[in-house]
C-alpha cells in the first residue's frame, strides 16, 4: 500500500515516468532490429580446403579425415562435424555447442589447420575459415543479366563494381557471385607446336613463373633524392605475353606465341545461373548476426541506383528474392492482430464498466506495459520479430486484468459512499494480494520455456520474456499510475455516486450507458442460464464426470491424426522448384535439363501471367 500512497502524494512523478516510458518505448521500436525470427545463436565454422585437380576420394582420405580427427582433440565445444568433398574442394562445417566461445573456436581451428599442412600432400595451401550462424541467411538476391554483355563481363561487374560497395553496408555480407564466368588470363597450348620444338607444358609453366615476376629491389640514393627501384617483369598488355621467351631450340628462340594462344578468358565454369531463359549471374546479400533484415534490404535498395549509375546501361539488375517482403507482411500481420485485440478488449471493458473514463484508464495501461516490455527486450539485445510481437499480442488480453480489477473494485468502494482517496486506497488494498498472486501465476507458466535447448530456446525464450515483462509492468502500473489517473479522472463519478445517480440506479443517459444496460441485461440472462446448468451438473455428478472422461480420452486419439513439424505451414507468397541431376552429370547437361524444365513451366504459365505475378509481388 505504501506505493499507492506514494503515487497519490506524488502524482506528477509517475506521470513523468509514464511519459518517459512512452519516449523510451518509441525509441526502442525505432532502433530495435526487425526480423522474422529471433537471433538463433548456434555457431558454425566452415573450413574450405582447396587442392586443384585432386579427386573427391583423395580429398577425403588424404586431407579431410586427418583434419576432422585432429579437431576432435584440439577444438573445444564441438557439437558435430559435417563435410562434403568435391573435385579439388572440400567443405567442412563444424557445429559448436550453444553459448560456445566462437572466437576461441576460430583460433583453435586455424591453429590445427596450419599445423596439418606439413603432413598434407605437397602444394596444399591453408584453408579459408569462415564463421557462420543460423541467422546468416540470404535476404536479397540480385539477378545480373544483359542482352549484349557476356557472362564473363557480368561476373566481373558483379564482383568488382556491385559487390564491393554493397559489402560496406552495415549488417550485409555479399559473397562472390554465382554463375557467370570468372575472368582469367588463359594460355591455350598447341600440342603439335610443343612436340615439334621438343617442349612440354612444364616448360611453359616454368617460363611463366620465372618471367612474370615483381621483385623488391630496394632504393637508390642519388643526390638529394631517395628513389624506389621497381623490378616488374609482369606484362602490362595482354599481347606482350606472346613475346615471352620460352627456350632456345637449335639457336632459335621460341616465344610463347609460337606454341600457345594467350587470351582474356575465364576459368573452368562450375556454376550456371539462368534468368528468364538466358544465362546471367546471381548476387546474394546475406544478413550478419543481429542486423535488421528490413534495414539491410532498405540500405541495399537505396545504394543500388547510385552504384548502377556508374555502370554500363546494358546491365540489367533485377530482384529475384526479397525476404523483407515476407518479414514486413508477417510483422504487419501480428501488429494488426494485436491492435484488433486491444480494440476488442477496450470495447468489452466499456460494455462491462459503462464508464468511458475508466475505459481510457485501462486502455492507457496496455500500451505502456507493452512499451516497458519492448524497452527491456531492447536492453537485452533482442529483436522485433514474430515471436516477441506474438507474445505481446498474447499478453494484450491479460494486461487489462490488473487495471480492470482495481478500477472495478474502486467503483465498488465509491458506491459505498466513500471519499475518492479512501475508495482508491481501499480498492487497491483489497485486491493487492490476489492481483500479485495471479500475476506471478501467469509468469510462472513461462518459466519452463527457459529450460528449452537448441533452436527452440532462441525462438520461444524472447516470446516468454515479452509476456513476463509486460505482466510485471502491468502490475506496477496498477499500483502507481492507475491510482493517480483514477484520483483525477473519476472525480465527477464520485459526485454521481454520492447523489445516487450512477450506474444501474441512475438510468444514465447517452449511447454508452444504453449499450451498457443492454449488454448487462444480456449478460445477466447468460449468467442465469450458466447458473442453472451448473446446478444441474452438481446434481448429476456421475454422468457429467463420465461424459468429461469420454471426451478427454476421445480427444487423445486425435494425436495420431495430427502431423508434427518444427514450424507450421507458412504461405510465403512464392513457389520454389528444386531439381537435382544425377551425380557426375556435366554442368552443360544439367543446364539443358533445367532449360527443359523452364520451358515446361512456361507452357503451363504463359509469360504474360508470369510478368503479372512478378509485378504484383513488387519485383522490377
Amino acid at each position: 500500500m505504501w506505493i499507492v500512497r506514494l503515487a497519490l502524494r506524488r502524482p506528477y512523478t509517475f506521470v513523468v515516468v509514464a511519459m518517459l516510458i512512452a519516449i523510451l518505448g518509441v525509441s526502442a521500436i525505432i532502433t530495435m532490429p526487425v526480423d522474422i525470427f529471433p537471433y538463433i545463436d548456434i555457431p558454425v565454422v566452415s573450413v574450405v580446403w582447396t587442392y586443384g585437380g585432386l579427386a573427391p576420394e583423395e580429398m577425403e582420405k588424404r586431407m579431410i579425415t586427418f583434419f576432422e580427427r585432429a579437431m576432435t582433440t584440439t577444438v573445444n565445444d564441438i557439437e558435430h562435424i559435417e563435410s562434403q568433398s568435391y573435385n579439388g574442394v572440400s567443405v567442412v562445417r563444424v557445429y559448436f555447442q550453444p553459448n560456445a566461445k566462437v572466437e576461441l573456436a576460430l583460433s583453435q581451428v586455424t591453429a590445427i589447420a596450419q599445423t596439418l599442412l606439413r603432413i598434407f600432400p605437397p602444394g596444399a595451401t591453408p584453408p579459408s575459415i569462415i564463421k557462420y550462424d543460423a541467422s546468416s541467411v540470404p535476404i536479397l538476391q540480385l539477378g545480373l543479366g544483359s542482352k549484349t554483355l557476356s557472362e564473363q563481363e557480368l561476373f566481373d561487374l558483379g564482383q568488382n563494381f556491385i559487390r564491393t560497395p554493397l559489402a560496406t553496408i552495415q549488417g550485409a555480407a555479399v559473397p562472390l557471385p554465382y554463375g557467370g564466368k570468372f575472368r582469367q588470363i588463359m594460355v591455350d597450348l598447341n600440342p603439335e607446336a610443343l612436340y615439334s620444338r621438343g617442349l612440354s607444358p612444364i616448360d611453359i609453366s616454368a617460363a611463366l613463373a620465372n618471367q612474370n615476376l615483381i621483385l623488391p629491389a630496394g632504393t637508390a640514393k642519388i643526390g638529394d633524392r631517395d628513389y624506389q627501384i621497381k623490378v616488374n617483369s609482369s606484362p602490362r598488355v595482354l599481347s606482350e605475353m606472346n613475346a615471352l621467351p620460352i627456350k632456345v631450340v637449335n639457336g632459335a628462340t621460341v616465344y610463347l606465341g609460337d606454341v600457345a594462344q594467350v587470351r582474356d578468358g575465364y576459368s573452368v565454369q562450375t556454376s550456371i545461373v539462368r534468368t528468364n531463359g538466358s544465362r546471367g549471374a546471381l548476387l546474394t546479400v546475406m544478413r550478419n548476426g543481429k542486423a535488421s533484415t528490413l534495414a539491410v534490404v532498405n540500405n541495399v535498395k537505396k545504394a543500388l541506383p547510385g552504384i548502377l549509375a556508374g555502370l554500363t546501361p546494358e546491365l540489367n539488375v533485377s530482384q529475384l528474392f526479397d525476404q523483407s517482403v515476407f518479414v514486413r507482411a508477417a510483422i504487419n500481420g501480428v501488429v494488426r492482430e494485436a491492435v484488433t485485440a486491444a480494440l476488442l478488449t477496450g470495447l468489452m471493458i466499456l460494455m462491462f464498466l459503462g464508464s468511458w473514463r475508466s475505459t481510457i484508464i485501462v486502455c492507457i495501461s496496455i500500451p505502456l506495459s507493452i512499451l516497458v516490455s519492448l524497452i527491456v527486450l531492447s536492453a537485452l539485445g533482442q529483436t522485433t520479430n514474430v515471436m516477441t510481437l506474438g507474445g505481446l499480442a498474447l499478453a494484450v488480453g491479460i494486461l487489462v486484468d490488473d487495471a480492470t480489477v482495481e478500477i472495478e473494485n474502486t467503483h465498488r468502494n465509491m458506491a459505498m459512499k466513500k471519499p475518492l482517496v479512501r475508495a482508491v486506497l481501499d480498492g487497491a488494498q483489497q485486491i493487492a494480494a490476489p492481483a500479485f498472486v495471479s500475476t506471478l501465476a501467469i509468469c510462472i507458466v513461462f518459466v519452463p520455456v527457459l529450460l528449452l535447448t537448441g533452436a527452440a530456446k532462441y525462438l520461444f525464450t524472447p516470446m516468454a520474456m515479452a509476456v513476463v515483462f509486460a505482466m510485471l509492468a502491468s502490475y506496477l502500473l496498477s499500483r502507481t499510475l492507475i491510482p493517480t489517473m483514477v484520483h483525477y479522472m473519476l472525480r465527477p463519478e464520485v459526485k454521481l455516486y454520492a447523489q445516487g445517480k450512477h450506474g444501474e440506479t441512475s438510468g444514465g443517459k447517452g449511447v454508452i450507458w444504453k449499450a451498457h444496460y443492454v449488454f448487462n441485461r444480456r449478460f445477466e440472462l447468460m449468467r442465469a442460464s450458466y447458473t442453472s446448468l451448473l446446478h444441474w451438473s452438481l446434481d448429476h455428478r456421475g454422468p457429467v464426470l463420465a461424459g468429461f472422461g469420454v471426451f478427454v480420452v476421445a480427444s487423445l486419439g486425435l494425436i495420431f491424426f495430427i502431423g508434427r513439424d518444427f514450424f507450421p505451414t507458412v504461405d510465403s507468397g512464392q513457389m520454389r522448384l528444386h531439381a537435382r541431376a544425377p551425380a557426375g552429370t556435366r554442368i552443360e547437361k544439367t543446364e539443358q535439363i533445367f532449360a527443359a524444365i523452364e520451358n515446361e513451366i512456361r507452357q503451363v504459365i504463359p509469360p504474360r501471367e508470369i510478368d503479372t505475378i512478378i509485378d504484383n509481388i513488387g519485383i522490377p
